[in-house]
C-alpha cells in the first residue's frame, strides 16, 4: 500500500487551494478564527457559493449531484479547507455529510429527487433526533415509538442533545415501530419538516454559554407515510451506515493539523520570561509530542481513504479514527488555553455572536470556547466507551 500522493494528487490540491482563495469569503474566515458557532445565514451564503460551483457535496456521488470526487481527494479538499480557515461543515447542519449519504444511497426516487437538492442549495437545514435522556450511545434503548395509523405515522417521545434544531427546518429521527423484537430489529428511521405540530424545541445552554444544542419533545406528531426512509425496522442498519459517516468526520485530522498551528501562533504571542512561550523548552515538547500523534494520525487517515477508493470496509478504522481523532481534539484545544494562561480567565459573550478573551492576542481568540465545548467530542458520535467495545467485538470475532 503506496500512501505518499501522486503529481496528480498534487495538482488536484493545487486547484483546491486557488478556488478556496478566491471564493472562501474573508468575513466567514475571520468569523471562523475568532468563534466556534457561526451564525446560519453566514453559512447559508457559502453553501449557496459551493452549490454554484459545483462544490456543494464533495462526498457524494455525482449522479446524486455532488462531485464524485475519490476518497483520497476528499481528504486533500478538506485539509486545505481547514487550513484555510473554512468553518466547521456541521454548523450547516447535519444534511450534505449524515443524512444525504442516508438519503441518496436508502432513500426512494422521490424521495431523492425532493430531499436532495434542498440539501446542496443550503435552502433545508437539518437536525438529528437520535439520542434520548436513557438512551445516548446505546440507541438501542430508544423510547420514542412511531406508531402507524392509516396513511400516517403517529411519533411520542423526547430527544435530547439535538444539534441546531433552533435553526432547522428539517428533522431525521429514529423510532421504535416494533417494540416486540430484538431491541436493533424494530426501529426505523423518519425525516419531516421540525414545524410539525406536536414538535418542542427547548434550547440547552452548554458550558462554553453558546447555544447550539437542544431538547426536542414529540407530542403525537402525524407525519405522512412516506417520511419514512427505505424498510421499516432497518433504521439501526441505516444508522449505523450514517455513523460510520459521521466517524471519520468527526476524527477532524485536518482541522487538528490548523489547531497546531495556532497554537504555536498562540506560543508565539504568549509571553514568558524574558521571551516568549514558544521558547520555552518544556512547552514546545508539548506540541511537538501531539505533532507526533498527529502524524501517525494522518497515516491512518490516509490508510482509510485508500481502502474507500479500493472498496475496502474497515471498521474497525472508523472507531479507532474517532476514539483516537477526539482526544487528540482535547489535548489540543486544552493545550491552547493552557498557552493563553491569565489570558484564559477573561471570557464572555461579543456582540457579534463569539466568546473572546479581551486581554489575549487576536490568535488566541475562541479558543476557550472551543475547549469547552469539544469537551463533549469523546461523546458525540459514539463515546470512547462504545468505540472500545465495538473494537473488543470485531477483535474477538476474528479470533
Amino acid at each position: 500500500m503506496d500512501l505518499k500522493l501522486t503529481a496528480e494528487h498534487q495538482r488536484f490540491r493545487m486547484e483546491v487551494r486557488a478556488f478556496l482563495q478566491e471564493n472562501l469569503p474573508e468575513d466567514l474566515r475571520q468569523a471562523a478564527r475568532r468563534q466556534f458557532h457561526i451564525a446560519p445565514e453566514m453559512m447559508r451564503r457559502w453553501q449557496q457559493i459551493l452549490n454554484g460551483k459545483g462544490l456543494a457535496a464533495p462526498g457524494w456521488p455525482v449522479e446524486a449531484g455532488g462531485t464524485g470526487w475519490s476518497a483520497i481527494q476528499r481528504y486533500i479538499y478538506d485539509e486545505e479547507y481547514c487550513m484555510a480557515d473554512g468553518p466547521l461543515p456541521l454548523q450547516m447542519g447535519h444534511g450534505v455529510q449524515i443524512i444525504g449519504p442516508v438519503l441518496y444511497t436508502y432513500g426512494t426516487a422521490e424521495q431523492k429527487a425532493r430531499y436532495l437538492p434542498r440539501i446542496l442549495s443550503g435552502e433545508d437545514f437539518w437536525a438529528q433526533g437520535f439520542s434520548e435522556p436513557g438512551a445516548g450511545s446505546d440507541l438501542a434503548s430508544l423510547r420514542t415509538r412511531a406508531v402507524r395509523d392509516g396513511d400516517d405515522w403517529v411519533i411520542t417521545g423526547h430527544k435530547i442533545w439535538t444539534s441546531l434544531a433552533h435553526h432547522a427546518n428539517m428533522l431525521f429521527l429514529l423510532a421504535r415501530t416494533d417494540p416486540d423484537v430484538k431491541p436493533q430489529k424494530g426501529i426505523s428511521f423518519f425525516v419531516f419538516p421540525i414545524d410539525t405540530p406536536g414538535v418542542t424545541v427547548r434550547p440547552i445552554i452548554s458550558i462554553d454559554r453558546g447555544h447550539s444544542l437542544n431538547e426536542t419533545f414529540y407530542d403525537e406528531v402525524r407525519i405522512p407515510a412516506d417520511s419514512l426512509i427505505g424498510e421499516e425496522g432497518q433504521g439501526w442498519t441505516y444508522a449505523k451506515f450514517l455513523l460510520g459517516h459521521e466517524r471519520f468526520n468527526i476524527a477532524e485530522i485536518a482541522r487538528t493539523k490548523r489547531r497546531l498551528q495556532r497554537l504555536w501562533q498562540i506560543a508565539a504571542d504568549m509571553p514568558c520570561g524574558e521571551g516568549t512561550l514558544a521558547q520555552d523548552r518544556s512547552f514546545c515538547d508539548k506540541i511537538t509530542a501531539l505533532e507526533i500523534e498527529l502524524a501517525s494520525l494522518e497515516q491512518l487517515g490516509l490508510r482509510v481513504a485508500w481502502e474507500m477508493d479500493e472498496g475496502i470496509s474497515n471498521m474497525q478504522s472508523a472507531s479507532i479514527l474517532k476514539l483516537r481523532g477526539t482526544r487528540l481534539i482535547q489535548s489540543v484545544t486544552e493545550l491552547s488555553v493552557e498557552a493563553m494562561g491569565y489570558a484564559g480567565l477573561a471570557f464572555h459573550p461579543a456582540q457579534d455572536g463569539s466568546q473572546l478573551s479581551p486581554p489575549a492576542p487576536e490568535s488566541a481568540q475562541g479558543k476557550m470556547e472551543e475547549m469547552l465545548f469539544l469537551r463533549a467530542a469523546t461523546i458525540y458520535g459514539g463515546s470512547s466507551e462504545t468505540q472500545l467495545n465495538i473494537l473488543a467485538n470485531l477483535i474477538y470475532a476474528e479470533v
